[in-house]
């Protein structure tokens, strides 16, 4: 995650924000409904519509400046009936940040072993390969040249 953005007095928690958001859409099978992510939010005193001394409004933070930012993506879901949106990681996450050093610090948190989260864990682990042949694929182009 760019720290370059947030940095400064209200950079840490705002993206200590994102960091639970995109924790939370992970293990949500990389698609967070938006009462889930508020549900993890809420251990933060964080909630829709009640103001915060550091972010504001967070419902506007997170589904206008977080996702303007490609941070996040945030849809209807559809055929939704009440309407409910969802949430994924946009591209600039994808490409400031890797499942499996989320899933590193999700695991500090919770006291364990990344593995613990098998499903997960594996999906970083392929996450991890995919990246590494990338970077091999992009490395292999330029002696070519």
């Amino acid at each position: 995650i760019n720290q370059k953005r947030y940095y400064g007095e209200k950079g840490a928690p705002k993206t200590g924000l994102l960091i639970l958001i995109l924790g939370a859409i992970f293990m949500k099978g990389n698609c967070a409904t938006e009462e889930q992510v508020w549900e993890v939010l809420s251990v933060m005193w964080l909630h829709s519509g009640r103001k915060h001394f550091v972010f504001g409004e967070p419902r506007e933070f997170i589904t206008k400046e977080l996702v303007k930012e490609k941070y996040l993506e945030y849809h209807q879901v559809p055929n939704s009936d009440p309407t409910q949106y969802e949430f994924l990681w946009g591209p600039r996450a994808h490409a400031e940040t890797r499942k499996m050093k989320l899933l590193d610090f999700l695991a500090k948190i919770h006291g364990t072993h990344p593995s613990s989260f098998p499903s997960q864990y594996a999906e970083a682990l392929r996450d991890e390969a995919e990246r590494a042949q990338a970077r091999g694929s992009r490395t292999s182009g330029r002696h070519s040249e």
